[in-house]
């Protein structure tokens, strides 16, 4: 789970007991399947490049994701042994993708509250900037698209 207080600890068990059932190798959460949206939303352009990112990642991919950057997962670890990552931070999202998808993982979403405590949270740098941040993550995700052909 991320280090931003956006994840419920109470959820953990969900994820245990779900990735159990083995029928993924990653348990991702989604802030934005249709039983978890309430009145807590992002700030817009967050939603929005979250929603560019992920349209972006499933049409390359061929993949039916929602949430992109919700970083509440589970993960079977035999299955990602074979993965090496070289980007972290706000990059992660675009490389794993791409690499999970690369190597066949199944993929699965369970719902999570989508939960904002602090709106004005900046990312720092050039990234507070939504087009920047736009133009970054398109730029780690084409790489990771090149690389993985």
């Amino acid at each position: 789970m991320d280090c931003d207080q956006q994840h419920e600890p109470a959820a953990i068990p969900t994820f245990v007991e779900a990735i159990g059932r083995d029928d993924a190798d990653v348990l991702s959460g989604s802030r934005y399947l249709a039983s978890c949206v309430d009145d807590d939303l992002p700030p817009p352009d967050r939603r929005r490049i979250n929603a560019t990112i992920t349209a972006e990642l499933n049409d390359a991919l061929s993949l039916a994701i929602t949430d992109a950057f919700c970083g509440f997962k589970a993960y079977r670890i035999a299955a990602l042994a074979d993965m090496a990552f070289d980007v972290d931070g706000y990059e992660f999202p675009m490389q794993f993708w791409v690499r999970a998808a690369q190597h066949g993982l199944r993929l699965r979403e369970i719902p999570v509250r989508l939960i904002y405590n602090d709106p004005s949270r900046t990312f720092g740098g050039p990234l507070d900037d939504p087009v920047a941040r736009l133009a970054h993550y398109q730029a780690v995700l084409k790489q990771a698209l090149a690389l993985a052909c």
